[in-house]
């Protein structure tokens, strides 16, 4: 089972959402240090290591490092358009 890192992004984007998507973010999230390269995960191309998976309307942004067994979440949002890879291109530069 994979260390699980970077929660505090997560359950900071849960509290304004409705309990029922949060809890199927949270348990998307969760799920991933059992199986950190589900079937329906997809590598972000131009970003190594990086992968996303959705849940519901919402991506899930994750690194996973196979040699440490870390998979750390980077960021949750909205999946309809192109601003969850402005994010993450601001964060990792």
């Amino acid at each position: 089972m994979a260390k699980l890192d970077g929660l505090e992004a997560v359950l900071d984007f849960l509290k304004g959402l409705q309990p029922k998507i949060a809890a199927q973010i949270a348990k998307k999230t969760l799920s991933l240090n059992v199986n950190p390269l589900p079937n329906d995960s997809k590598p972000l191309k131009g970003y190594p290591g990086y992968y996303r998976v959705d849940s519901g309307e919402y991506r899930i942004v994750y690194r996973f490092n196979p040699e440490e067994d870390l998979v750390e979440v980077i960021l949750v949002d909205k999946r309809n358009d192109d601003e969850v890879y402005k994010k993450l291109a601001r964060l990792l530069t």
